[in-house]
């Protein structure tokens, strides 16, 4: 998956778990620098990761593992980079007036919300929670929403032209 810092991030399963291989969390950057992050284990449950990574609006990275060998069972595990916050649009894509959920954290105060600097009429539900509707003029990039804390950008939106 890619983070908001876009490098993108995955996990490899164990090979052969008996050999001590339990699987490793890795980063590859734009320019195609691979590094391992994380080499699991295999105590504790902490082996085999499943389902890929997912990076939540705090930032974080989380995961599930399966089974170890011959072990308990599995784990949700976290990875945290440094990476800031973001926001998520539900759903990521959308035609012009379309109503779009914007989830993220500290979102309480916010004063912008923008489709790839086009700004939008929105509404805060919560901290976590901002609604609002593809404005006109908008285009595919970058969703942000300004906070007091400062902009917090998010994933891709992608506008659908209904062609």
């Amino acid at each position: 998956m890619q983070a908001n810092n876009g490098n993108l991030y995955g996990t490899a399963s164990a090979v052969c778990e008996s050999s001590g291989d339990a699987g490793t969390i890795f980063q590859v950057t734009p320019g195609g620098a691979f590094t391992t992050l994380y080499t699991f284990s295999g105590i504790n449950g902490e082996a085999n990761p499943i389902a890929g990574l997912l990076q939540a609006t705090d930032g974080n990275f989380y995961g599930t593992t399966t089974q170890s060998y011959n072990g308990p069972p599995g784990t949700v595990f976290r990875l945290s980079m440094g990476l800031p916050p973001l926001v998520k649009a539900v759903p990521h894509t959308g035609m012009v007036g379309s109503p779009v959920i914007i989830l993220g954290s500290n979102l309480a105060g916010a004063s912008r919300v923008s489709f790839n600097g086009t700004p939008a009429v929105f509404t805060v539900v919560s901290s976590t929670e901002v609604t609002t509707t593809v404005p006109a003029g908008a285009s595919t990039g970058r969703l942000t929403v300004t906070t007091p804390s400062g902009v917090v950008s998010g994933t891709f939106f992608v506008l659908n032209t209904g062609e």
